[in-house]
């Protein structure tokens, strides 16, 4: 099974692109927690939802891995959770980062904001390109730091959709690296 993330800011196309990848190379693709918890909670989150909205991502996360696909696209992933609570809180839940750390990625792609629009959805809260290039900085920091395969995905559109689709299917014909 190879694992391949979408990381990066909001409004950049991590779910659309999710989607389309897995509609070409196939496999399972794992949605965005946070999104669903906000939709059914109908309220905006606090700092005490970060855990249990953290625990769903693993959980739907470990689904996945359990159904062992030859592909397992994660629309997002433990990185995200870590960066916003610290963001929107100041804080975050101290098992966060290594629960993070356990898991095998074999694949970033670092999405970033500059070529496509901010698209407002009642959930969004980055409207400024200056605050999304913070967190598309402090997502490709993270990366580095941590050591983490990652490739940048930028330009409109368009662009993305290619870029993703052609580094997805050289990726996909390298042998396994584990």
């Amino acid at each position: 099974m190879k694992v391949l993330v979408l990381t990066g800011p909001e409004s950049s196309g991590k779910s659309t692109l999710a989607l389309r990848l897995q509609q070409t190379f196939g496999g399972l693709c794992v949605a965005e927690q946070v999104r669903l918890y906000i939709e059914q909670s109908g309220r905006d989150t606090h700092y005490g939802d970060v855990d249990i909205i953290a625990r769903q991502q693993l959980a739907a996360e470990d689904a996945a891995r359990a159904a062992a696909p030859h592909l397992l696209i994660l629309d997002t992933h433990l990185l995200s959770n870590l960066l916003w609570s610290r963001l929107l809180f100041n804080n975050a839940p101290d098992w966060l980062e290594p629960a993070l750390h356990q898991r095998h990625y074999d694949l970033h792609l670092l999405l970033d904001p500059r070529g496509v629009p901010w698209q407002a959805d009642g959930q969004r809260c980055q409207p400024q390109l200056q605050e999304r290039l913070s967190f598309h900085q402090d997502c490709q920091d993270w990366l580095e730091r941590h050591g983490q395969r990652y490739l940048a995905i930028g330009g409109d559109w368009q662009q993305r959709e290619a870029q993703a689709l052609a580094q997805v299917e050289r990726w996909l014909k390298l042998p396994s690296e584990r």
